[in-house]
């Protein structure tokens, strides 16, 4: 549980603890910007939190540091076309040195026993809250390149951010129904989906705006689908 402590860490920092000012002022301002400072602190204070042990700072310490590496390199390095890659680039590099952390801190140790109780509520946990908004933001990047045009009047009948809360509780209605073991009900979200998003794709009549939503709405029932066979097929093995 020592890896999904720290990786439960990350997505807090990057996802929760991390507004769009502050992204935007990095993105300005660079290794100038304060927020840049108080991102990598934040991380930092977090591993070390969830780690549960105070002698282990020295490792949450090697975490903040290389966080702020790594983002301080995307900054530098990415511009607007290739933001989208950099994100995955960034995300891949940090999650490689929670792996390498959680390998320092597991060789040649016991492992604790932990009750199954308590592994459940790690590994679920974790899972769900990747499900929010980092699920949200990876689909968002993933789809972007496809994004349609909006309209002269940049105006739009849809409520602010609705769609991306849709897919909050989509991911997780999907997840719970697959813990559970209720896969007839994911076909139900499907079809009652499908049958809202029809009446205002048949109003449009735009077909590039169809293959939009389809895309992203397979991505996140996908997501939500992988982590739930994660859960139900990998738990039993840790």
């Amino acid at each position: 549980m020592i890896l999904v402590k720290l990786l439960l860490a990350h997505l807090i920092g990057d996802f929760f603890l991390q507004p769009d000012a502050w992204v935007r002022a990095k993105e300005q301002h660079k290794l100038r910007a304060y927020q840049f400072y108080l991102h990598i602190t934040i991380h930092g204070i977090l591993a070390w939190v969830l780690l549960g042990q105070v002698d282990l700072w020295p490792y949450a310490l090697a975490i903040a540091l290389s966080h702020g590496c790594i983002d301080g390199i995307k900054l530098y390095a990415q511009h607007e076309a290739t933001k989208r890659s950099w994100f995955f680039w960034d995300q891949l590099a940090h999650m490689l040195v929670l792996c390498v952390t959680f390998y320092l801190l597991v060789g040649g140790a016991e492992w604790e026993l932990l009750s199954i109780y308590r592994e459940k509520l790690w590994f679920g946990g974790t899972l769900a809250l990747f499900l929010t908004l980092p699920a949200s933001i990876l689909i968002k990047i993933f789809i972007s390149r496809w994004t349609p045009q909006a309209d002269e009047k940049g105006e739009t009948d849809s409520l602010e951010e609705a769609g991306k809360y849709i897919g909050i509780f989509e991911r997780l209605f999907v997840f719970v129904f697959i813990i559970i073991g209720r896969y007839e009900a994911i076909g139900f979200l499907v079809a009652a989906k499908s049958v809202f998003r029809f009446g205002d794709l048949r109003q449009t009549r735009d077909r590039k705006l169809t293959e939009y939503i389809l895309i992203g709405t397979l991505l996140s029932f996908g997501l939500a689908i992988l982590s739930g066979l994660i859960y139900v097929k990998i738990l039993p093995w840790l």
